[in-house]
Parts: C-alpha cells; structure tokens; sequence
C-alpha cells in the first residue's frame, strides 16, 4: 500500500493494514477497495447506504455481482472487520491500524497521525492535543470525528490472553460488510 508522500514522508508509518475491502450487501463477495480514504467513506456510511458492487463501478467500470469475488479468506492474511459508522478521518489526518501478535491482550491498536506528525494514542490525548493546537478547531476538526475503537478479528479461532479481573462479554450485530485485511 502506497503512502501519500506528504504524509508519510515525515515520519515512518507503520500500519500493518494491507488491502481494503467490503462485502457485498446482495452477493456477499469481497471487493478490494482502491484507497484508505474510499475505505473510510464507505465505512462510515456502510449502515445507510450498503456496499453493493455496483458502487465499485465508480472505479472499475464493469465489475458486477457475477464477477468472482476480489479475495478470498484462504487463511494467507488476517482479517479484521471495523466496527459500523466510525467516522471519516480528517483530511491531514491519519488513522492507523496496528494489528498485534496472536495470543496478546488485545487484537489490535488504533492511532491518529496529526498533520504534525504527532502520534495520538487515546481520546484524552488527542483532546488535549487539539485544546493546546485551537488551528484544528478553527479548520472544522472536531472530538466527534475520531474513533480508537478497534476492529475485531474475523477469525474464528483468533483467542486474545485473557486479563485479570471483571469480564464482560460485547454484543455485536452480525454485519460484516466492511473489513480491513492485515497481513500475518
């Protein structure tokens, strides 16, 4: 996956994502997304306005539900399927994905790349972030507009270390329409 130069020049970014896709809401194969930023479009409305192959046509012309599926989960990659209506990240912005070992306490780790290259790790501190820098405010960058929520790994034998104390168990709809894949 190829970096905007502007972005990654400055600093090395290491995102473990490597293709994009979506699953057809009528024929349920996976289309390979072009960018990140289509990826997070769609995304964030994937819930009002569901992926169907005909949306792809925008970037390639005669793809249709008949067409065999982009990719396959044949267990050559890691696959993960972000959560509904994450929102759009701002442009400048960065929201990086790092997919960590099987077997740790967490699948995976969510970062905002500020356009200053600031690496974000948490809602507190980009909030802090964007109080001590008020020009993002001023260019429309708002709280609402970021997510630390991370994806949830589409393979059903994938098991995280389990910590110590209180467990509770996530209700999830079954919609898996749009999942960024990781390499291994």
């Amino acid at each position: 996956m190829e970096q905007e130069q502007g972005i990654a020049s400055a600093k090395k970014v290491w995102e473990s994502v490597k293709y994009y896709t979506v699953k057809c809401a009528e024929c349920s194969k996976w289309r390979l997304i072009p960018s990140k930023e289509k990826y997070e479009e769609i995304r964030e409305k994937i819930e009002e306005q569901p992926f169907v192959c005909e949306t792809a046509r925008e970037w390639r012309p005669e793809i249709s539900c008949k067409d065999e599926s982009d990719v396959k989960q044949d267990g050559t990659m890691r696959w993960a399927m972000d959560r509904p209506r994450i929102p759009q990240t701002p442009s400048g912005w960065q929201r990086i994905l790092r997919i960590r070992a099987e077997g740790g306490t967490k699948f995976a780790d969510v970062y905002y790349v500020a356009p200053s290259n600031k690496r974000l790790r948490s809602m507190v501190e980009l909030h802090r972030y964007i109080d001590e820098h008020p020009e993002y405010a001023q260019e429309g960058v708002s709280i609402s507009q970021f997510s630390f929520q991370p994806p949830v790994p589409l393979d059903e034998k994938y098991s995280a270390k389990r910590r110590s104390g209180a467990y509770g168990a996530i209700e999830t709809q079954n919609n898996d329409s749009a999942a960024p894949q990781t390499q291994n």
